[in-house]
């Protein structure tokens, strides 16, 4: 239960639903345990009635009145109550998804390399679905019970303690043979959960890459991996249902002797009349309302065991603290010229192996520095260090001499625009997706932004223009359509620094020229780090620095570096040469010629 309790300690203003489904629960106890009592009284009348006593019609008639007003007070107050639990559990739903959201958003990208897509949405369902489900059924049953069960065996005491001490019994008895079952349950739910997560992360990369799997014609082998994830679930949900339900019969037959002792026990002091009858009537009537909660608790447990396992999961995930944090003392940064120092960086994924050794190099302002290394060098590193999505190991970097670690993420990110060669685009309308940068932006700040990323004509064209859907990912779009779509973005953005993981690299000659052209303009003014995937943009940069064993080979003007026999140099004549041999060689540096 306490990790339950921790979990609602991230929906605590939801108090006046948990006060409200508790009140509304003691209230249908209450009126429930009147039952009866009325019940009771209405036998002893009747007794009295064939013993010869005078017929009290009026007695009746009020006894049926009462049992009347009790049960419409029992049916308005219990659905009441429902009516509470229902808001309470979708409210506790939302809250609990939005504080998840929110703290996924915090974390830093190490958690997401690590972690399937489809994986960390099944785990927000899951968890979430299945406490909220539980709590609602809590507040409109369990709690109900509870009460009842308490109650009862109070006004069972004053006439047995006998009977009050069989009816305690029952649960510790009852809990004890569960928790017999929950360990090994616990560990085969955690199993189900981890083979469906692995399924659903499965999925929503197939769906987002369905082009590919129908290219290759892999259909059928996803299909078949998915399926043979679900299928283990089967086998598991086999043998964790076949060990609970044997568990849960010998669980019965427990509850059925002791039960059975308790009837033959009233009926025997009934028989020699140490009971009256309509004691009879109410000791029956309150102990078998006990009876079909205490046999349908195993599903109540089961449902606890459910919520308990999704509880685990979300707690653990709110639990992460990010890696990166702004300092108590964290201030905003202010770019004025925008000179960028990278001073003794190193940097690894993890702490066994570095990508990047003592990296020292500086990025003057408005200048543009083309990273030019091997695939796998760092230089896509270098660029996340930069936006702190990563933090290095040792060393600094700096803007305009103010280190990154001391300015706050957000202040630092604004002033740093981003082209990604892959285009991220997100589903909506081609307005929305410029003015991601600056929601506020008016239409004519979008226009001018498309219009300067040669994106203008083509959107006009479009049947509902700026208003266009274009899909999940941009899909109904080419690409040098997104490209130019997401350099218009990043001129809204309108920051002093850009980074370019260059965009033209797998464009046609014509979409190429036209995203170019825009990149030179967003480029204008700007100090820009780029990734270069292209001879003929490293030809034009202000400055190249070379990356090779995760250290900087080389640093200097591209005329410069073409006499000396470093990477640069190499390209060039690999350039030259049009063998399969030199071909393979520029794959390897991601450059094309």
């Amino acid at each position: 239960m306490y990790i339950i309790i921790k979990t609602l300690k991230y929906a605590t203003n939801l108090w006046p639903y948990y006060i409200g489904v508790t009140l509304s629960s003691i209230l249908v106890a209450l009126t429930g345990i009147a039952i009866p009592f009325i019940l009771a009284a209405a036998t002893n009348l009747m007794v009295d009635v064939v013993r010869g006593g005078q017929a009290d019609v009026s007695g009746a008639l009020w006894l049926a009145v009462a049992l009347f007003g009790f049960d419409i007070a029992n049916t308005l107050i219990r659905n009441y109550g429902g009516y509470l639990g229902d808001v309470m559990s979708v409210k506790l739903k939302a809250q609990l998804s939005t504080r998840y959201y929110e703290h996924l958003l915090k974390l830093p990208q190490s958690y997401y390399d690590g972690e399937l897509t489809g994986t960390i949405i099944n785990r927000l369902n899951r968890a979430i679905n299945e406490v909220s489900n539980f709590l609602n059924m809590f507040a409109n049953n369990f709690f109900q019970m509870l009460l009842t069960t308490f109650i009862t065996v109070i006004i069972v005491w004053i006439y047995s303690w006998e009977l009050a001490l069989l009816i305690v019994v029952i649960y510790p008895l009852f809990l004890w043979l569960t928790a017999l079952t929950s360990k090994k349950w616990q560990k085969l739910q955690t199993e189900k959960n981890l083979e469906v997560d692995i399924a659903s992360g499965r999925f929503a990369e197939v769906v987002a890459q369905i082009k590919v799997v129908k290219s290759y014609i892999q259909e059928k082998l996803e299909h078949r991996h998915f399926r043979r994830r679900y299928h283990k679930t089967v086998m598991l949900t086999r043998e964790q249902s076949k060990y609970w339900h044997v568990m849960d019969v010998v669980r019965g037959f427990v509850l059925s002797a002791i039960f059975f002792l308790i009837f033959a026990f009233i009926f025997v002091q009934t028989v020699e009349q140490k009971f009256t009858i309509g004691e009879m009537v109410l000791l029956i009537t309150l102990i078998n309302a006990l009876r079909l909660p205490l046999f349908s608790m195993s599903f109540i447990v089961d449902q606890f065991q459910r919520a308990i396992t999704g509880a685990k999961d979300f707690v653990v995930a709110m639990e992460l603290a990010p890696e990166i944090q702004d300092k108590p003392q964290a201030h905003n940064l202010e770019v004025d010229k925008g000179y960028i120092e990278y001073k003794e960086v190193n940097f690894g994924y993890n702490h066994d192996h570095t990508i990047l050794n003592n990296v020292s190099f500086a990025i003057n302002p408005g200048e543009k520095v083309a990273l030019v290394g091997e695939s796998g060098e760092g230089k896509t590193t270098l660029s996340n260090l930069l936006m702190r999505l990563y933090e290095p190991q040792s060393g600094e970097i700096s803007i305009d001499g103010t280190n990154i670690n001391v300015v706050t993420q957000n202040s630092l990110r604004r002033q740093i625009a981003t082209v990604f060669q892959d285009p991220a685009l997100f589903s909506g309308t081609i307005r929305e997706n410029i003015a991601y940068a600056h929601p506020r932006a008016s239409h004519a700040q979008v226009v001018v932004a498309a219009k300067a990323a040669n994106a203008h004509s083509f959107i006009e064209k479009l049947d509902n223009g700026y208003d266009s859907e274009i899909g999940e990912r941009g899909i109904k779009l080419s690409g040098g359509q997104k490209q130019r779509i997401a350099i218009a973005r990043a001129i809204l953005k309108d920051a002093p620094i850009l980074i370019l993981d260059e965009a033209t690299s797998s464009l046609d000659s014509r979409a190429e020229h036209l995203v170019q052209e825009a990149l030179d303009r967003l480029m204008k003014g700007r100090t820009t780090l780029i990734i270069a995937h292209r001879l003929s943009t490293i030809a034009h940069v202000d400055k190249i620095v070379t990356i090779k064993n995760g250290t900087v080979d080389e640093v200097g003007v591209p005329s410069d570096l073409a006499q000396t026999n470093g990477i640069y140099a190499q390209l060039l004549q690999l350039q030259m040469g049009a063998t399969d041999a030199a071909k393979k060689k520029l794959k390897t540096y991601d450059i094309s010629a």
